[in-house]
């Protein structure tokens, strides 16, 4: 059994990235392009122009001492706004790179193994973990090993390239779920049944636009099976979410097209699949413990005092970060402090704090007194306050959220506050005690900021997604939270929980509530009309909307995406000689990049392989000769599928792999803003005779065939000669002159058939 061991950062990732910027600064390529490749590499456009935000991802939320001060440096020497921002997802954010620092900002990252790597876009997104993992007394197994593991895994995974919107999971270590499954895409939660470990698995929660309870898909599974499971239900996504309706492209909503009993039968079906295609692939085995009792840990989540581990004479020591911001000197404060006291964890949580792991007994005093010097101390009563950036640097916000989120307060209560600047809810709104939207209302006749409520949510173990109140004047917004606070504390009953007592309750009775305040008579529209904040009038920005969907080319990409899963299944299948379904795996290669190929022959999909094939001879004469080999690769098919032949399979994958290599370029020389080099086999193209030392890129379109050419030559040293080859004609042309404008001498250019040999001598 092999354990995954990818690593997190690629240096010739970050080239390739800077090389691709350059192109894009030099108008080489256009912004659809540049910007799906931006955001992979987890860089955000901003609400101002020429800026971005870099976002780190952190597993769990787990980081060191160095990486805290690589953070820092990011800040200082990158950011115009010196500060670094914690989300409710446990990343890290840094608002206002200019563009062109982006590639020397996740370059310094890199060095402490810090990784943006599809921290946007559509794609597996930073997994968060309970921040308790590997010391709560509760626990049944630390949850890191397993979830780094599944992070490398699906990190650069050929399935989750082009997925049709983003994929949210957590892991948790024990039954309270601090890490909130029940929001998420995939939930993972470690449990024991009849004293067996394992894990429950919940899939298709999520919050924003119309939230959901994720369901229960495995009320237990053997953690061998973990792994399977996990990309059974990613590949449910992948295949069925819908790619063209972003607003309904969630997994949620396969639940509600399928059914709670329909999607989990797809999910079996999907997870017969996996379980085989991934036998040789494990998780590190979990170490699973009985958990402890007492403590005082009361389902705490992230912790909000400091708190004994179940190690003995250590402790978790909470640090409150006002709406999620820390300096520079913050920063390298921490990073002092922890070597200082020989403390190496720290972690982000779910509500934009910090918690130091493993501080000794002996040492909470003066960790306390260094914190106050950082003016950084443990959360107080009240605090528990969330915002997410809002219109100060996002594209899509409606409201000032930093401005209001610092004005609330949880009161003697400690109410969970949860503020987002619009209804995509990065604040986790409909999980908090009291959880507030922004929107724009219409009132006579003229805009006017609103907040929409919600009362009462918990995304833990026995919670529940918020009570829907109403829709409330931004600037009377504060009014309302308090007459909420003054309305439980004189209602509840005995011991009578906020959660509970506001579960007890209906959106009509929240909305009679608060009705004399959400109501705006016309003599009052004076005192409603600005933002916090502003003072101008109210306007929502229209700013082309955000950035998660990258380009119009998903839809290719996202098929030799899901080709490149295919021919990986293809193989585990036939080891384990499950030839009907390494078939199938065959077919679904020819049909999904024969289906790119009708697509931007402007056709629409079918299934056949043949029917493909005979209407690709139509609709793309000049590559009829594809058309002709997918019609082919059909009728073996059908023969392997009557009697299987393991020599004749062997040359039909062989020739199918080259045949994928020919269509990508022909998709590319169709389309050149795509990028399928991430997708396609690591082969030549078939019946080209090449030299041995020479370095074949042609299978490479514009840019990446120069930008490669330059990734190999600083394998060698200067005033040594490489030969590559090249396609013929402009692409050969092209590149000839890129590398020659660098200082490299063009030795000797020689055609061969439809290639070109290229000598050159490197530069110094």
């Amino acid at each position: 059994m092999a354990v995954i061991t990818k690593p997190l950062t690629s240096d010739e990732e970050i080239v390739r990235y800077e090389e691709t910027l350059q192109a894009f600064l030099d108008e080489r390529i256009d912004h659809d392009r540049f910007q799906s490749m931006r955001l992979q590499q987890g860089i955000y456009g901003q609400r101002q122009e020429g800026v971005n935000m870099v976002r780190i991802k952190l597993p769990a939320g787990q980081f060191n001492a160095e990486q805290a001060e690589h953070v820092a440096d990011v800040v200082e020497k990158y950011s115009q706004h010196g500060i670094a921002h914690v989300t409710t997802r446990q990343a890290i954010q840094i608002h206002y790179i200019p563009l062109e620092k982006t590639p020397d900002a996740i370059r310094l990252l890199a060095k402490a193994n810090l990784t943006s790597r599809e921290a946007c876009n559509n794609t597996v997104r930073n997994i968060t973990g309970c921040p308790l993992a590997g010391v709560c007394p509760h626990e049944h197994t630390d949850i890191s090993p397993i979830l780094n593991n599944v992070v490398q895994h699906f990190l650069r995974y050929p399935l989750t390239q082009h997925l049709p919107r983003k994929f949210k999971m957590s892991f948790s270590g024990c039954e309270s779920d601090c890490s909130q499954a029940m929001i998420h895409d995939l939930g993972v939660v470690a449990i024991k049944q009849n004293g067996v470990p394992g894990f429950k698995i919940l899939a298709g929660g999520g919050l924003g636009h119309k939230p959901r309870h994720a369901i229960t898909v495995e009320e237990f599974i053997p953690e061998k099976q973990l792994l399977a499971s996990m990309e059974a239900i990613i590949s449910l996504h992948n295949r069925y979410s819908n790619r063209r309706m972003r607003a309904k492209s969630r997994i949620k909503f396969l639940v509600d097209k399928f059914g709670k009993e329909g999607f989990v039968e797809k999910y079996r079906e999907e997870l017969a699949r996996t379980i085989t295609a991934l036998a040789d692939k494990t998780l590190p085995a979990a170490e699973w413990v009985e958990p402890q009792s007492g403590n005082g840990y009361n389902n705490p989540g992230a912790p909000r005092a400091v708190l004994a581990q179940k190690q003995a004479g250590l402790n978790i020591f909470p640090i409150a970060l006002p709406i999620g911001d820390i300096t520079v000197a913050q920063l390298r404060g921490l990073a002092t402090l922890m070597r200082s006291h020989n403390i190496n964890d720290i972690r982000t949580t779910q509500d934009q704090n910090l918690v130091l792991v493993g501080v000794p007994d002996e040492k909470i005093t003066a960790v306390r007194t260094d914190l106050e010097a950082l003016s950084l101390k443990q959360p107080e009563t009240g605090d528990d306050v969330v915002a997410c950036p809002g219109t100060s640097t996002c594209r899509l916000g409606i409201t000032s959220s930093t401005i209001l989120g610092p004005k609330l307060s949880g009161g003697e209560g400690d109410l969970r506050i949860r503020v987002s600047g619009c209804h995509n809810g990065c604040a986790q709104p409909e999980t908090g005690d009291i959880g507030i939207y922004g929107e724009g209302k219409r009132k006579h006749g003229k805009l006017v900021p609103h907040y929409q409520m919600y009362i009462g949510g918990d995304g833990r173990n026995g919670g529940a997604i918020a009570i829907k109140g109403p829709t409330v004047p931004s600037a009377r917004i504060e009014t309302a939270i308090e007459k909420v606070k003054a309305t439980y504390n004189s209602d509840h009953s005995g011991e009578e929980s906020f959660f509970n007592w506001a579960q007890n309750k209906d959106t009509a009775y929240f909305k009679e509530l608060l009705v004399d305040i959400a109501t705006i008579e016309a003599h009052e529209m004076a005192d409603v009309m600005n933002d916090h904040g502003d003072e101008a009038d109210f306007k929502v920005l229209q700013l082309g909307g955000g950035e998660c969907s990258g380009a119009a080319q998903e839809t290719v990409a996202a098929n030799f995406s899901e080709a490149a899963t295919e021919r990986t299944y293809r193989n585990a299948f036939l080891l384990q000689r499950k030839y009907d379904d390494a078939l199938e795996c065959a077919a679904e290669v020819g049909r999904r990049v024969g289906q790119s190929l009708l697509f931007l022959a402007g056709e629409k999909p079918l299934d056949d392989l043949q029917e493909i094939g005979k209407l690709l001879q139509t609709v793309l004469p000049a590559q009829a000769n594809l058309g002709q080999q997918v019609a082919e690769f059909g009728e073996l098919i059908t023969e392997l599928q009557n009697e299987f032949d393991d020599a004749s399979f062997a040359e039909l994958a062989q020739a199918m792999d080259h045949w994928t290599i020919e269509a990508a370029n022909a998709c590319q020389t169709i389309d050149q803003q795509l990028d399928l080099s991430a997708s396609v086999p690591a082969m030549p193209a078939a019946g080209v005779e090449t030299a041995a030392e020479a370095i074949d890129l042609s299978t490479f379109g514009c840019p990446l065939h120069y930008i490669k050419a330059r990734n190999e030559l600083r394998k060698f040293s200067t005033g040594e000669v490489v030969d590559f080859l090249f396609t013929s004609g402009e692409p050969s042309e092209q590149v000839s002159s890129s590398l020659a404008s660098e200082g490299h001498e063009i030795l000797e250019t020689e055609a061969q058939g439809d290639k070109t040999r290229i000598r050159v001598k490197k530069a110094g």
